[in-house]
C-alpha cells in the first residue's frame, strides 16, 4: 500500500511539474501589448541624456511605443524612486501598430522644473490591465561644462595652407570644445574628451582671415547639450601673420650683402628694394644694399599678403 502512495504521489508531482511547465512556456509565447519602445531627442536621435534649458535638439525626451492592439494610453514619468514626476498623456487613444510619441519637456506636474537625475517612463493601458515601466532611462542634466584652463599668453599662427595653431584645454567633464570669435561660435571640436586640443587655421567658414591679432575664446558643450556661459570661457589670443621678416630693421654698409630670415608657409615670394626687385623660394633672403646711403624699405609679399623691413644703409 504504501509503495502505492508513494508512486501515485511522484505521478502527481511530475503531472504538476509538467503542467507549470507548459503554462510557463505558454506565457513566454504571450507577446507583450507593448512593443517599439524608445526614448529620442527632438529629432527622434536615441539618447538618454537630456537638457530642458539647452535650447538644442536635447531639450525634449520623446518617447515612442506601438501597441499590438487599440487602446487607451496613460504615459507617466517617473523618479528613480517611482515616485510619480508628471503625467504626459492621459488615456489617450491609440491604434495598433504605428508608432506613437509622447514628448516630455522635463517639467513635473506642478510645471516647475525636474531636478538634475535618473527618469523612467511608465505606460499604463486601459483595455488590456497592463502597466510596464520602460527599461530606457532619462537622466536630466541642466549643469554646464566648466573650462578649467586654456592657453595664456599670445599664440602665433603663421598661416598658410596646412597650417594652423594647437588649443588646448582642460573641461570638468567630456565635452565638446566650441572656440568663438566674438559672438560667433568658429569651432564645435568632434572629441568629447575632458582634456584634448582643438586647432584653428585662422580661417572662419574656410574663408583666411586678414593678418592681425585676435580674440578668442574657449568653453565647452557636454553631450546633453549643455554650453559654458560667454562669463565662464576662457581667453586666448592669437595673431594671425602670412608672411615675417626677422630683423625689421637692418643696418648694412652701401654695396655689401646682408640677410633676411623669411618665415612663410608660401613656397615662393617676391621681394622689392629701392628700384630692385625679384622672387625667390629660401628663407634666408640674401641682397645687396644700395650703395646711395639712407634708409630705405624692403617689401617682401606672398599671395596678397605683405611684410616690411627698414633697411638703413651707411657709407662704406
Amino acid at each position: 500500500m504504501q509503495r502505492v502512495f508513494t508512486t501515485v504521489t511522484l505521478l502527481g508531482l511530475l503531472v504538476a511539474t509538467a503542467a507549470a511547465f507548459a503554462i510557463t512556456e505558454h506565457l513566454k509565447l504571450i507577446k507583450s501589448p507593448v512593443f517599439g519602445t524608445e526614448v529620442s531627442n527632438n529629432k527622434g536621435v536615441p539618447t538618454k541624456l537630456f537638457s530642458p534649458v539647452c535650447h538644442c535638439p536635447n531639450s525634449r525626451a520623446r518617447i515612442t511605443i506601438r501597441l499590438r492592439h487599440h487602446d487607451h494610453v496613460t504615459v507617466t514619468i517617473v523618479d528613480a524612486e517611482n515616485q510619480q514626476v508628471a503625467t504626459i498623456a492621459s488615456d489617450e487613444s491609440v491604434g495598433a501598430h504605428a508608432p506613437q510619441h509622447f514628448v516630455w519637456d522635463g517639467r513635473m506636474a506642478d510645471g516647475t522644473m525636474a531636478p538634475d537625475g535618473v527618469y523612467h517612463p511608465w505606460v499604463h493601458l486601459s483595455h488590456a490591465r497592463w502597466t510596464g515601466r520602460f527599461t530606457n532611462n532619462i537622466i536630466l542634466d541642466t549643469a554646464p561644462p566648466k573650462v578649467l584652463s586654456a592657453p595664456v599668453g599670445k599664440r602665433i599662427l603663421s598661416a598658410g595652407p596646412g597650417r594652423t595653431v594647437a588649443i588646448p584645454y582642460s573641461f570638468s567633464g567630456p565635452a565638446h570644445a566650441v572656440v568663438y570669435l566674438g559672438r560667433r561660435q568658429i569651432i564645435l571640436g568632434r572629441k568629447v574628451e575632458p582634456q584634448y586640443k582643438v586647432k584653428w587655421a585662422g580661417t572662419v567658414e574656410g574663408t583666411p582671415l586678414p593678418a592681425g591679432t585676435y580674440v578668442l575664446t574657449v568653453g565647452a558643450q557636454d553631450i546633453a547639450g549643455n554650453k559654458t556661459p560667454a562669463s565662464a570661457r576662457k581667453t586666448v589670443t592669437v595673431t594671425v601673420s602670412y608672411i615675417q621678416l626677422a630683423p625689421e630693421r637692418i643696418a648694412a654698409r652701401s654695396g655689401r650683402r646682408f640677410t633676411v630670415h623669411v618665415k612663410t608657409a608660401a613656397r615662393r615670394y617676391t621681394w622689392r628694394l629701392g628700384h630692385r626687385h625679384g622672387a625667390r623660394r629660401s628663407k634666408v633672403l640674401r641682397l645687396r644694399a644700395p650703395t646711395t646711403p639712407g634708409t630705405y624699405r624692403l617689401v617682401v609679399t606672398e599671395n596678397g599678403h605683405t611684410a616690411t623691413a627698414a633697411v638703413r644703409v651707411r657709407a662704406k
